[in-house]
């Protein structure tokens, strides 16, 4: 049961301590709000319990009255404080309806380094420039189940921390090491130098089937580009082999977090 010192009642949406929580629709003012505080958000009971466990040190957290039971042991394992408010009140508050019912405020740790990211790693996901939130959220999801051990994003890729992100890929951010890679331009180079088989996701002339182009690799990179325009040409140039999901006429390619769940199951395959 949570603890009652630390449950405040709130019924008021200005209230100053829901600050975190405000407009989370407003995607350009949740980058602003999450760059200087240091912090990102979870949603549903599981995804904030998922966080929780996985370390990450909560500031606050915010539920209707009915999720108290299920995560009071949660909310009574440290000191920060738990805003209740009525559904009606959280949607006000945060510009949608929060249909799992429970919210927290974490912060952010510090990125580690490549190194630490790969060390021991076998099978790695490594993404250029995907913009969308829930893709990025889906293909952490996907690497979790299919067992890869790890990702590397590019620097302008979308942020795995953010709401969607996090929701989307059910926690799967909080168990699988990440981290961003400090120079793009040689990364994959980089990556052949430290043993792995850079595989690239790609309708490149040259590109083989995905089963083909992983088969008997040991460390394996698998190699994702963006929605629009997939990899950049330095990137597909420089990946030691292209490949491509076969399919029927007519229809060239899947959606980014399809084809990276496709590419997955086989990779694990190999």
């Amino acid at each position: 049961m949570a603890d009652p010192l630390r449950t405040i009642e709130i019924d008021d949406p200005d209230d100053p301590r829901l600050a975190d929580y405000r407009d989370l629709r407003d995607v350009e003012l949740r980058k602003s709000l999450e760059a200087e505080h240091g912090l990102f958000l979870a949603e549903g009971e599981k995804v904030v319990r998922r966080a929780v466990e996985a370390g990450h040190r909560p500031r606050s957290f915010l539920m209707a009255p009915r999720w108290l039971d299920g995560l009071g042991d949660v909310i009574g394992d440290g000191d920060a404080p738990c805003f209740v408010l009525s559904e009606a009140l959280i949607e006000q508050v945060t510009g949608f309806h929060v249909h799992r019912g429970a919210l927290a405020s974490l912060e952010r740790r510090v990125l580690p380094s490549v190194d630490d990211v790969l060390a021991g790693a076998r099978s790695v996901l490594v993404l250029e420039d995907l913009v969308d939130h829930t893709n990025v959220g889906a293909i952490f999801r996907s690497g979790a189940a299919l067992g890869f051990d790890a990702v590397l994003l590019a620097p302008r890729c979308a942020d795995p921390l953010y709401r969607r992100a996090v929701k989307v890929g059910m926690g799967a951010v909080f168990t699988t090491p990440w981290t961003r890679l400090p120079d793009w331009y040689d990364a994959l180079p980089d990556l052949a130098r430290r043993g792995f088989t850079t595989v690239a996701l790609t309708l490149s002339p040259d590109s083989v089937p995905i089963e083909d182009a992983v088969a008997g690799v040991d460390r394996l990179a698998l190699v994702l580009g963006s929605e629009g325009h997939g990899l950049s040409a330095r990137w597909e140039a420089s990946a030691d082999r292209r490949a491509i999901i076969p399919m029927r006429a007519g229809i060239d390619s899947l959606n980014v977090a399809a084809a990276t769940a496709v590419a997955c199951y086989a990779a694990a395959r190999r």
